[in-house]
Protein backbone atom coordinates (compact mmCIF):
# COMPACT_ATOMS: atom_id res chain seq x y z
CA UNK A 1 0.00 0.00 0.00
CA UNK A 2 1.20 3.53 -0.18
CA UNK A 3 1.51 6.03 2.55
CA UNK A 4 3.38 9.27 2.80
CA UNK A 5 5.97 9.53 5.25
CA UNK A 6 7.13 12.66 7.47
CA UNK A 7 10.99 12.67 6.44
CA UNK A 8 12.02 16.17 7.33
CA UNK A 9 11.06 20.09 7.20
CA UNK A 10 8.35 20.62 4.78
CA UNK A 11 8.78 17.38 2.92
CA UNK A 12 6.61 13.72 2.96
CA UNK A 13 7.89 11.32 0.85
CA UNK A 14 5.42 8.90 -0.46
CA UNK A 15 6.34 5.17 0.16
CA UNK A 16 5.51 1.89 -0.95
CA UNK A 17 4.94 -0.55 2.30
CA UNK A 18 3.39 -3.74 3.25
CA UNK A 19 -0.43 -3.40 4.19
CA UNK A 20 -0.40 -4.53 7.99
CA UNK A 21 -1.74 -7.37 8.78
CA UNK A 22 -3.84 -7.37 12.06
CA UNK A 23 -3.86 -10.08 14.63
CA UNK A 24 -7.38 -11.58 16.17
CA UNK A 25 -8.56 -8.87 17.71
CA UNK A 26 -7.66 -6.09 15.29
CA UNK A 27 -8.88 -4.25 12.60
CA UNK A 28 -7.77 -2.59 9.44
CA UNK A 29 -9.57 0.40 7.90
CA UNK A 30 -9.10 1.65 4.43
CA UNK A 31 -8.57 5.18 4.40
CA UNK A 32 -11.59 7.18 2.42
CA UNK A 33 -10.46 10.69 4.00
CA UNK A 34 -8.19 12.20 6.05
CA UNK A 35 -7.89 15.80 7.35
CA UNK A 36 -4.98 18.19 7.94
CA UNK A 37 -4.87 19.71 11.54
CA UNK A 38 -3.06 22.61 12.33
CA UNK A 39 -0.46 20.52 14.80
CA UNK A 40 -0.23 18.29 11.11
CA UNK A 41 1.20 21.33 9.57
CA UNK A 42 3.33 22.55 12.37
CA UNK A 43 4.90 19.01 12.59
CA UNK A 44 5.46 19.31 8.65
CA UNK A 45 6.92 22.91 9.43
CA UNK A 46 9.34 21.51 12.02
CA UNK A 47 10.43 18.05 10.38
CA UNK A 48 10.21 14.77 12.64
CA UNK A 49 11.89 14.69 15.92
CA UNK A 50 13.33 11.04 15.16
CA UNK A 51 12.94 8.72 12.44
CA UNK A 52 9.96 9.47 9.85
CA UNK A 53 6.34 8.60 10.16
CA UNK A 54 3.04 8.13 9.14
CA UNK A 55 1.23 11.60 10.42
CA UNK A 56 -2.70 12.17 9.78
CA UNK A 57 -5.51 11.71 13.07
CA UNK A 58 -8.82 13.20 11.53
CA UNK A 59 -9.71 9.84 9.74
CA UNK A 60 -12.54 8.12 7.97
CA UNK A 61 -12.78 4.92 6.39
CA UNK A 62 -14.47 1.35 5.84
CA UNK A 63 -13.55 -2.04 7.88
CA UNK A 64 -12.05 -3.98 5.06
CA UNK A 65 -10.67 -6.70 7.79
CA UNK A 66 -11.89 -7.77 10.98
CA UNK A 67 -9.35 -10.37 13.19
CA UNK A 68 -11.55 -13.71 14.08
CA UNK A 69 -11.95 -12.88 17.82
CA UNK A 70 -12.95 -8.73 16.98
CA UNK A 71 -16.77 -8.18 18.55
CA UNK A 72 -18.48 -4.61 17.46
CA UNK A 73 -17.00 -4.39 14.18
CA UNK A 74 -17.53 -6.00 11.01
CA UNK A 75 -16.34 -5.89 7.36
CA UNK A 76 -17.93 -2.65 5.91
CA UNK A 77 -19.17 -0.93 8.22
CA UNK A 78 -18.20 2.81 8.24
CA UNK A 79 -16.17 4.42 10.95
CA UNK A 80 -14.98 7.95 12.06
CA UNK A 81 -11.61 7.34 14.09
CA UNK A 82 -9.92 10.30 16.14
CA UNK A 83 -6.18 9.93 18.05
CA UNK A 84 -6.36 9.11 21.36
CA UNK A 85 -5.00 6.13 22.97
CA UNK A 86 -5.83 6.51 26.95
CA UNK A 87 -4.40 3.95 29.24
CA UNK A 88 -7.34 3.11 31.04
CA UNK A 89 -5.83 2.70 34.47
CA UNK A 90 -4.23 5.86 35.65
CA UNK A 91 -6.08 8.72 38.14
CA UNK A 92 -7.40 10.42 35.12
CA UNK A 93 -8.75 8.06 33.25
CA UNK A 94 -10.35 6.90 36.43
CA UNK A 95 -12.61 9.79 36.87
CA UNK A 96 -13.05 9.87 33.42
CA UNK A 97 -10.80 12.53 32.18
CA UNK A 98 -9.45 10.19 29.41
CA UNK A 99 -8.14 13.70 27.78
CA UNK A 100 -5.76 13.70 30.56
CA UNK A 101 -4.14 10.26 30.93
CA UNK A 102 -0.97 10.42 32.05
CA UNK A 103 0.41 8.17 29.46
CA UNK A 104 -1.94 9.07 26.41
CA UNK A 105 -0.80 8.28 23.09
CA UNK A 106 -2.08 9.85 19.82
CA UNK A 107 -2.43 7.78 16.63
CA UNK A 108 -0.58 9.75 13.50
CA UNK A 109 1.26 12.13 15.85
CA UNK A 110 3.37 9.28 17.89
CA UNK A 111 5.30 7.16 15.22
CA UNK A 112 4.67 4.25 17.13
CA UNK A 113 0.73 4.69 16.22
CA UNK A 114 1.04 5.51 12.23
CA UNK A 115 -1.86 8.07 10.95
CA UNK A 116 -4.37 8.31 8.17
CA UNK A 117 -2.15 9.90 5.56
CA UNK A 118 -2.12 6.09 4.01
CA UNK A 119 -4.40 3.95 2.00
CA UNK A 120 -4.97 1.34 5.51
CA UNK A 121 -4.56 2.19 9.24
CA UNK A 122 -4.65 -0.83 11.54
CA UNK A 123 -6.65 -0.44 14.74
CA UNK A 124 -5.40 -2.77 17.32
CA UNK A 125 -7.03 -4.46 20.52
CA UNK A 126 -5.49 -1.80 22.23
CA UNK A 127 -7.28 1.22 19.63
CA UNK A 128 -10.36 -0.80 20.00
CA UNK A 129 -10.78 -0.62 23.56
CA UNK A 130 -8.81 2.33 24.66
CA UNK A 131 -8.97 4.85 21.70
CA UNK A 132 -12.39 6.39 19.88
CA UNK A 133 -12.90 4.51 17.24
CA UNK A 134 -17.35 5.27 16.24
CA UNK A 135 -19.53 4.23 13.49
CA UNK A 136 -20.41 6.58 11.27
CA UNK A 137 -24.15 7.60 11.43
CA UNK A 138 -26.64 7.13 8.64
CA UNK A 139 -26.49 9.65 6.00
CA UNK A 140 -23.12 10.99 6.56
CA UNK A 141 -20.18 11.40 3.79
CA UNK A 142 -16.63 10.54 4.60
CA UNK A 143 -15.21 14.18 4.36
CA UNK A 144 -17.85 15.39 7.25
CA UNK A 145 -16.84 12.55 9.02
CA UNK A 146 -13.53 13.29 9.31
CA UNK A 147 -14.09 16.65 10.33
CA UNK A 148 -15.42 14.91 13.25
CA UNK A 149 -12.08 15.04 15.33
CA UNK A 150 -11.64 18.53 15.26
CA UNK A 151 -15.09 19.93 15.78
CA UNK A 152 -15.44 17.35 19.22
CA UNK A 153 -12.68 19.32 21.09
CA UNK A 154 -14.17 22.57 20.17
CA UNK A 155 -17.88 20.94 21.65
CA UNK A 156 -16.21 19.86 24.65
CA UNK A 157 -14.60 23.61 25.43
CA UNK A 158 -17.82 25.43 24.90
CA UNK A 159 -19.51 22.81 27.34
CA UNK A 160 -17.03 23.34 30.05
CA UNK A 161 -17.42 27.08 30.10
CA UNK A 162 -20.85 26.84 29.33
CA UNK A 163 -21.29 29.19 26.83
CA UNK A 164 -25.23 30.01 26.66
CA UNK A 165 -27.89 32.56 25.29
CA UNK A 166 -27.23 35.59 25.38
CA UNK A 167 -23.42 35.79 25.49
CA UNK A 168 -21.16 37.07 23.20
CA UNK A 169 -18.13 34.94 22.96
CA UNK A 170 -14.65 36.68 21.13
CA UNK A 171 -12.89 33.98 19.06
CA UNK A 172 -9.02 35.15 18.36
CA UNK A 173 -7.59 33.62 15.41
CA UNK A 174 -10.31 32.57 12.13
CA UNK A 175 -8.09 29.81 11.27
CA UNK A 176 -10.52 26.38 10.69
CA UNK A 177 -10.67 26.07 14.78
CA UNK A 178 -11.46 29.54 15.01
CA UNK A 179 -14.58 28.98 12.52
CA UNK A 180 -15.59 26.30 14.03
CA UNK A 181 -16.20 28.14 17.53
CA UNK A 182 -17.98 30.66 15.64
CA UNK A 183 -20.43 27.83 14.52
CA UNK A 184 -20.38 26.09 18.25
CA UNK A 185 -21.35 29.23 19.72
CA UNK A 186 -24.18 30.14 17.71
CA UNK A 187 -25.47 26.58 18.42
CA UNK A 188 -25.54 27.86 21.84
CA UNK A 189 -27.11 31.02 21.76
CA UNK A 190 -23.96 32.78 22.17
CA UNK A 191 -23.36 36.35 19.98
CA UNK A 192 -19.56 36.22 18.12
CA UNK A 193 -17.11 39.01 17.91
CA UNK A 194 -14.09 37.62 15.73
CA UNK A 195 -10.48 38.94 15.72
CA UNK A 196 -8.49 38.51 13.10
CA UNK A 197 -5.32 40.24 11.32
CA UNK A 198 -4.88 38.34 8.07
CA UNK A 199 -7.57 39.96 5.39
CA UNK A 200 -8.43 36.73 3.60
CA UNK A 201 -9.29 34.61 7.13
CA UNK A 202 -11.31 37.55 7.88
CA UNK A 203 -13.45 36.71 4.71
CA UNK A 204 -13.47 33.08 5.08
CA UNK A 205 -15.07 33.85 8.82
CA UNK A 206 -17.70 35.61 7.19
CA UNK A 207 -19.27 32.47 5.88
CA UNK A 208 -20.21 31.48 9.57
CA UNK A 209 -21.92 34.93 10.04
CA UNK A 210 -20.09 36.05 13.37
CA UNK A 211 -21.77 39.75 14.48
CA UNK A 212 -18.71 41.42 14.23
CA UNK A 213 -15.27 41.22 12.58
CA UNK A 214 -11.80 43.06 13.39
CA UNK A 215 -8.70 43.38 12.51
CA UNK A 216 -6.79 43.89 15.55
CA UNK A 217 -4.16 45.85 13.96
CA UNK A 218 -6.22 48.23 12.28
CA UNK A 219 -9.44 48.55 15.04
CA UNK A 220 -9.95 49.69 18.20
CA UNK A 221 -10.43 46.37 19.89
CA UNK A 222 -11.26 47.14 23.20
CA UNK A 223 -13.76 50.21 22.37
CA UNK A 224 -15.31 48.12 19.82
CA UNK A 225 -16.21 45.00 22.46
CA UNK A 226 -16.77 47.59 25.19
CA UNK A 227 -19.38 49.24 22.74
CA UNK A 228 -21.33 46.08 22.04
CA UNK A 229 -21.18 44.51 25.30
CA UNK A 230 -22.45 48.09 27.28
CA UNK A 231 -19.05 48.48 28.85
CA UNK A 232 -18.82 45.09 30.42
CA UNK A 233 -16.44 43.17 28.21
CA UNK A 234 -17.15 39.86 26.23
CA UNK A 235 -17.87 36.54 28.45
CA UNK A 236 -15.71 34.46 27.36
CA UNK A 237 -12.75 34.61 24.90
CA UNK A 238 -11.04 31.84 22.58
CA UNK A 239 -7.78 32.09 21.64
CA UNK A 240 -8.10 29.90 18.88
CA UNK A 241 -4.14 30.77 17.49
CA UNK A 242 -1.00 30.03 18.85
CA UNK A 243 0.06 33.45 19.83
CA UNK A 244 0.90 34.19 23.25
CA UNK A 245 0.43 38.68 22.91
CA UNK A 246 -3.32 37.00 22.02
CA UNK A 247 -3.63 35.38 25.36
CA UNK A 248 -2.34 38.76 27.01
CA UNK A 249 -4.81 40.78 25.61
CA UNK A 250 -7.43 37.90 26.41
CA UNK A 251 -7.61 39.48 29.90
CA UNK A 252 -8.01 42.22 29.20
CA UNK A 253 -11.05 42.18 26.93
CA UNK A 254 -13.30 39.56 29.15
CA UNK A 255 -15.77 41.09 31.62
CA UNK A 256 -15.35 40.49 35.56
CA UNK A 257 -15.96 36.76 36.18
CA UNK A 258 -15.66 35.97 32.48
CA UNK A 259 -13.42 33.12 30.90
CA UNK A 260 -10.49 32.94 29.22
CA UNK A 261 -9.63 30.01 27.08
CA UNK A 262 -6.15 28.84 26.01
CA UNK A 263 -7.53 26.57 23.20
CA UNK A 264 -4.77 26.86 20.52
CA UNK A 265 -1.07 25.63 21.82
CA UNK A 266 1.91 27.83 21.81
CA UNK A 267 5.70 27.09 20.25
CA UNK A 268 7.27 24.38 22.74
CA UNK A 269 10.02 26.73 22.50
CA UNK A 270 8.40 29.33 23.74
CA UNK A 271 5.20 28.62 25.57
CA UNK A 272 5.28 31.34 28.09
CA UNK A 273 2.43 34.26 28.13
CA UNK A 274 2.13 37.90 30.49
CA UNK A 275 -0.93 37.86 32.15
CA UNK A 276 -1.67 40.93 34.42
CA UNK A 277 -2.71 38.88 36.96
CA UNK A 278 -3.99 42.17 39.56
CA UNK A 279 -7.23 41.93 36.80
CA UNK A 280 -7.49 38.05 37.08
CA UNK A 281 -7.37 38.56 40.57
CA UNK A 282 -9.44 41.86 41.62
CA UNK A 283 -12.00 40.70 38.23
CA UNK A 284 -12.17 36.75 39.45
CA UNK A 285 -11.43 36.21 35.40
CA UNK A 286 -10.96 32.26 34.97
CA UNK A 287 -8.13 31.69 32.47
CA UNK A 288 -8.97 27.89 31.06
CA UNK A 289 -6.66 25.41 29.07
CA UNK A 290 -8.48 23.27 26.84
CA UNK A 291 -6.75 20.33 25.23
CA UNK A 292 -8.70 17.33 23.65
CA UNK A 293 -12.10 15.97 24.35
CA UNK A 294 -13.80 12.86 26.09
CA UNK A 295 -14.56 10.39 23.62
CA UNK A 296 -18.09 10.89 24.02
CA UNK A 297 -17.51 14.53 22.26
CA UNK A 298 -16.80 12.66 19.33
CA UNK A 299 -19.77 10.90 18.83
CA UNK A 300 -21.48 14.07 19.40
CA UNK A 301 -19.78 15.73 16.71
CA UNK A 302 -20.66 12.74 14.24
CA UNK A 303 -24.35 13.43 15.26
CA UNK A 304 -23.66 17.34 14.67
CA UNK A 305 -22.60 16.74 11.70
CA UNK A 306 -24.79 14.34 10.59
CA UNK A 307 -27.54 16.44 11.00
CA UNK A 308 -26.07 19.74 9.29
CA UNK A 309 -26.14 21.64 12.34
CA UNK A 310 -22.47 22.37 11.97
CA UNK A 311 -22.19 22.85 7.99
CA UNK A 312 -19.26 20.94 7.37
CA UNK A 313 -19.08 21.40 3.35
CA UNK A 314 -18.48 25.55 4.20
CA UNK A 315 -15.40 23.70 6.36
CA UNK A 316 -13.69 22.14 3.46
CA UNK A 317 -11.76 24.30 1.15
CA UNK A 318 -10.04 21.71 -0.96
CA UNK A 319 -9.26 18.35 -1.22
CA UNK A 320 -6.09 16.70 -2.61
CA UNK A 321 -4.91 13.17 -3.62
CA UNK A 322 -2.05 11.36 -1.26
CA UNK A 323 0.65 11.64 -4.52
CA UNK A 324 0.02 15.68 -3.76
CA UNK A 325 0.29 15.34 -0.28
CA UNK A 326 3.45 18.23 -0.21
CA UNK A 327 1.15 20.37 -1.99
CA UNK A 328 -1.73 20.15 -0.19
CA UNK A 329 0.35 21.45 3.13
CA UNK A 330 1.87 24.05 1.36
CA UNK A 331 -1.94 25.14 0.49
CA UNK A 332 -2.94 24.40 3.88
CA UNK A 333 0.07 26.45 5.55
CA UNK A 334 -1.40 29.81 3.89
CA UNK A 335 -4.17 32.05 5.27
CA UNK A 336 -6.21 31.36 2.41
CA UNK A 337 -7.83 28.31 3.20
CA UNK A 338 -10.37 26.59 6.11
CA UNK A 339 -10.26 22.52 6.14
CA UNK A 340 -8.40 20.39 3.53
CA UNK A 341 -8.56 16.75 3.07
CA UNK A 342 -6.55 14.06 1.79
CA UNK A 343 -7.53 11.05 -0.45
CA UNK A 344 -5.85 7.52 -0.66
CA UNK A 345 -4.62 7.03 -4.26
CA UNK A 346 -3.38 9.44 -7.22
CA UNK A 347 -5.28 12.26 -9.32
CA UNK A 348 -5.28 11.43 -12.68
CA UNK A 349 -3.29 13.93 -14.87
Amino acid sequence: MQAAFLTESKNFKLKNVKKPVPGKNDIIVEIRACGICGSDIRRWQEGPAGKPYISGHEISGVVSVAGSSVKGFTVGEKVAVAPDVHCGKCYYCRHGLFNLCNDLKLIGINPEYPGGFAENILLTEEILINGIVNKMPEGISFDHAALSEPCSSVLAAHDRIGTGINHTVLVMGAGPIGCIHIIIAHLRGARVIVSEPNIARRNLSKLFKPELTLDPFKDDLPDAIMQITNGRGVDSVICANPVSKTQTQAVELVRKRGKVVLFGGLKKTDPNTLFNSNKIHYDEIEVIGSFSYNPTYHSLALETLSSGLIPGEKLISKRFFLNDINLAFSTAATAEVLKILIYPGKKET
